[in-house]
């Protein structure tokens, strides 16, 4: 097939549910794409931050086939050796205390928003069910993690959305000490809102969060679909800050491109989901595990010391850059946000022409999520692309 052929194809056959670009790859090496017609491009987004350790990995796909001879697929009714062997690897590389597997990012928000109002029902009964996440927050678009997300244009269509949630500005302490009210069972954050614009959270809010919802018996949620297994430098983004969350979202990364997702809880809340309160058909899949278990094995402390090191040279570089467009640089590890002053989607488009890719994000963000695997070399081209794009928008 052709690149024509494919996009044909998908455009008769598949949902429109997304504005993708004209690019159909074919494969992959490294932070490197091809289409069908031999067409390279520098791939700044791991795909949307999933392809964590890149394409082509040997030890990833060795891991991944092995499994898939062995056993695809068992019922959660029994055991399965690389479930457990990821929850122990989870829980020792962060004190967590137990961890329920899924399938998506959305997935395991829903299950972390289940486990806090049932924490609070079974402590203080009913009346205490409230889930107040931030302004410009992003958690998932399931009709409750949609009004979870704290972004007007995500509350309509699909009426009635779920009740029970609010929103308070990002680092307005004052604000949230307001919001945590008594009829208030979790804050759910993220600390880089990714989708918002790659925004991260002040220091101080995010410890002044802490301590409010530890005095007030408030579980704190922390949504790493986006931020999580490395992306900003740690395994998790809230080692970064300093805090240890009562429950931790993570999805993306976890699995290096195939669907996978989940919630760790601390030892405050690890019994709270019980027999039959929630569950997964897909969730713990033993091929999915074996991948994650390998991107954990790639993900060494000094590999991720590394990731702070690429992230710290990437925006270096974009900063010497000589374009009248770019208005801010934020970020963190391998998670860069681009403000621009110009068209964020045409700056995309442009780049994809150019045979680069890249995401965009909030209203005026050009976003960054290269594998975290890049290598400078792959960097240097891409970025050289990215500043012809930057200095002509």
């Amino acid at each position: 097939m052709n690149n024509s052929e494919v996009i044909r194809m998908t455009d008769e056959n598949i949902m429109q549910t997304y504005s993708r670009f004209p690019v159909a790859i074919k494969e992959g090496k490294g932070a490197t794409l091809w289409d069908f017609e031999g067409n390279k491009y520098i791939d700044f987004t791991s795909g949307i931050g999933v392809c964590s350790v890149g394409y082509g990995n040997e030890k990833w796909a060795k891991a991944v086939s092995e499994q898939a001879m062995k056993l695809q697929h068992v019922s959660n009714l029994y055991y399965t050796e690389p479930a457990a062997m990821l929850a122990k690897r989870l829980k020792e590389r962060t004190g967590m205390e137990r961890v329920f597997f899924s399938n998506s990012g959305a997935e395991a928000n829903e299950g972390a928003i289940k486990l806090a109002r049932k924490y609070s029902f079974d402590k203080y009964g009913e009346g205490r069910s409230a889930v107040v996440t931030l302004v410009q927050s992003f958690h998932g678009r399931t009709v409750t993690t949609l009004a979870a997300t704290g972004q007007d244009v995500f509350h309509n269509y699909f009426f009635p959305f779920t009740e029970g949630f609010r929103y308070t500005p990002a680092n307005d302490v004052e604000a949230l000490d307001g919001a945590l009210s008594g009829d208030v069972c979790a804050l759910m954050i993220e600390l880089i809102q990714g989708e918002g614009g790659v925004l991260p959270l002040d220091k101080e809010f995010v410890d002044a969060a802490a301590k409010l919802c530890a005095e007030r018996d408030i579980l704190l949620i922390t949504d790493e679909v986006q931020t999580g297994v490395g992306r900003t430098g740690s395994l998790f983004c809230f080692e970064r800050f300093g805090i240890k969350p009562d429950v931790c979202s993570f999805a993306k990364g976890i699995a290096g491109g195939l669907p996978f997702g989940g919630i760790m809880a601390g030892a405050k809340c690890a019994d709270v989901l019980g027999a039959g309160t929630h569950a997964s058909t897909f969730g713990g899949n033993p091929v999915c595990a074996a991948a994650a278990l390998a991107v954990l094995d790639i993900l060494s402390d000094e590999e991720l010391k590394k990731v702070c090191e690429k992230g710290e040279y990437l925006r270096g570089r974009i900063a010497e850059m000589n374009a009248g467009c770019v208005v801010g640089i934020r970020g963190m590890g391998m998670m860069t946000g681009i403000a621009v002053n110009s068209s964020h989607k045409e700056i995309a488009s442009k780049c994809a022409e150019s045979g680069l890719l890249v995401l965009t994000a909030g209203k005026d963000t050009v976003r960054l999520l290269p594998p975290l695997t890049i290598s400078y070399e792959e960097m240097d081209e891409g970025l050289g692309i990215l500043k012809g794009v930057l200095e002509k928008a």
